[in-house]
């Protein structure tokens, strides 16, 4: 054992008789480490959640308080994956685990495995907290509540495939209004549940087919079995699903988070069922309703358009009284006809009786005389000018093989191959030699005869 030494040097010296030698200080941390360890243990402390944090890493930092002291505290990973709720500063806790200090910081800490909330009272002040923090961010606003599908095709349901739940839905689902259902099967309470009931209400919009209704559903129970529908991730999922939901978690007197945050809360699964399909028997019947009504309106109106008719029908006047006028008119014309011929006869014979003496033969006979001399002057005339008269006297005319006229001798030399005609037929020819560069000529005017026909005659 040392000795105080009253007097000090410049120069540490241990004393005669000292067995106590001077320790490092990780060597002091260490031994204070392990008296604290040792002499704890395993403790359970109960506090209030403070300034917590959650690393990259995943590992989570806290300090548990209550009014007079502070204890700070650590989850490693794989223990805040076990955990039966998210931790967030608030709620009174009560925290199992192993007291240890942290050499570099001098400080004790607590390194959790176990945390429950301190009894029923902070689990319902930390659901308050967390539905005024969602309900601030607009999640629960009944304006993003949007309407459900009339008739959905395809309903897609997330629950436990194995519970009573998903059995009383189909069920009803097939009583009211047969459809095509997709099962997302998750565990709806303990670890985990809250991110795969998150991920299968995100998963369905992908599913083929895509649903066009989900339902969100579990059996009752107490606010701990429900406490998967109360996270904030299950909350967002369900207020950004872009399907229209429903939820129906627990019985009509359980209320969680998701509820608020669905398009529609149903107060169970089985009404649920009922509220997502009509009841197709009664479809039915308004269907045979609608088609009656219809029926009736036509009759009516058939009816009140046959009275209409009556109606006028009777105002009209009898068709013998219509037609008496027109027949008289008509009988009267009849025997003014043959009276109306007989005098126009009579007036046409007159007049032919007064212009007979003024024909004379020798008169007609005079006119046609004259026309025939000048008809013979104009045939003579058009033999002279007929253009194959001049063949007779030794003229060719020269064509092409297709006909047309040729009148220069560059002409025949370009076509090469002529046709030759006489007064007594055609003899084709062939131009020989290589024909001279073409001489600009200036082609005649036409000639434009006086508007005057060849038959034209005074009489």
């Amino acid at each position: 054992m040392s000795v105080p030494n009253d007097s000090a040097g410049l120069l540490a010296q241990t004393p005669a008789g000292d067995n106590s030698p001077p320790m490092t200080v990780s060597e002091l941390a260490g031994s204070v480490k392990r008296a604290v360890e040792q002499g704890f243990g395993r403790v359970r402390v109960r506090g209030e959640i403070s300034g917590f944090k959650r690393h990259a890493s995943g590992h989570c930092y806290f300090t548990l308080k209550d009014d007079a002291a502070c204890l700070d505290a650590v989850i490693w990973r794989s223990g805040a994956s076990a955990l039966a709720f998210r931790p967030e500063d608030g709620p009174e806790v009560i925290a199992t685990g192993k007291l240890t200090t942290y050499p570099g910081r001098s400080k004790y800490q607590i390194v959790v495995d176990r945390m429950e909330l301190a009894g029923e009272g902070a689990l319902m002040a930390l659901l308050d907290k967390r539905r005024r923090t969602l309900a601030a961010e607009g999640l629960f606003d009944a304006a993003r509540k949007r309407r459900l599908p009339f008739l959905p095709k395809v309903i897609g349901v997330v629950t436990s495939p194995t519970g009573a739940v998903i059995r009383d839905i189909l069920h009803r689902l097939e009583d009211r209004c047969p459809t095509h259902v997709i099962v997302w099967p998750v565990p709806v309470q303990g670890e985990g549940a809250a991110a795969r009931i998150a991920a299968a209400i995100r998963g369905f919009p992908e599913a083929r087919p895509r649903p066009d209704l989900l339902i969100v559903a579990r059996g009752g129970g107490s606010i701990e079995d429900l406490w998967a529908f109360n996270e904030e991730e299950v909350v967002r999922a369900a207020a950004e699903s872009p399907i229209p939901l429903i939820s129906a978690v627990g019985h009509e007197t359980d209320t969680t988070l998701i509820d608020h945050a669905a398009d529609l809360r149903a107060p169970t699964p089985t009404a649920a069922a009922e509220l997502a399909v009509p009841v197709r028997a009664e479809l039915v019947a308004q269907l045979d309703e609608l088609m009656a009504r219809k029926s009736r309106c036509l009759a009516r109106r058939a009816d009140l358009a046959r009275e209409r008719l009556a109606l006028t029908t009777c105002r009209f006047p009898e068709p013998a009284t219509l037609l008496a006028m027109p027949r008289q008119r008509f009988d009267e014309i009849g025997e003014r006809l043959p009276r109306a011929l007989a005098a126009r006869a009579s007036h046409a014979r007159a007049d032919m009786n007064a212009v007979v003496p003024r024909l004379r033969k020798e008169l007609l006979d005079q006119r046609i005389a004259r026309l025939s001399d000048k008809l013979a002057a104009v045939w003579k005339m058009a033999q002279l000018v007929h253009p194959e008269r001049p063949l007779s006297r030794g003229y060719v005319k020269v064509t092409d093989r297709s006909g047309r006229t040729l009148t220069h001798a560059a002409d025949a030399r370009a076509v090469r191959e002529l046709a030759l005609h006489f007064a007594d037929g055609r003899v084709d020819a062939t131009v020989a030699g290589t024909a001279p560069p073409p001489v600009e000529r200036k082609r005649p005017r036409p000639y434009v005869a006086p508007q005057r026909g060849l038959f034209d005659a005074e009489d």
